[in-house]
């Protein structure tokens, strides 16, 4: 797993920064993402992939432990896409 610190790390090492300002950077980067799915929008990343809002719709589903009928509220949920480059470096 990597965590945000793991990647701030690198990004330091990488571009002469230090950690906090590495940081610093990839903390505003989630946020900027995170904000503008809030509102809706997508959000592009060219060469790793899109995020964007799906909305589900209100729909029954069964509780696993009596079996009785239940309705699952509609909501939205978070979606990323990988763009080619990362299809391909998965798959390659």
């Amino acid at each position: 797993m990597t965590t945000t610190n793991e990647i701030a790390d690198k990004i330091a090492a990488d571009q002469g920064l230090t950690k906090a300002q590495a940081k610093t950077i990839v903390e505003s980067v989630f946020k900027q993402i995170a904000d503008a799915v809030q509102t809706g929008a997508e959000t592009s990343i060219p060469s790793f992939g899109k995020f964007k809002v799906r909305e589900t719709a209100e729909r029954d589903g069964r509780n696993p432990s009596t079996g009785a009928t239940i309705k699952i509220a509609a909501s939205k949920k978070l979606t990323f896409t990988p763009a080619k480059a990362v299809k391909d470096a998965l798959n390659g």
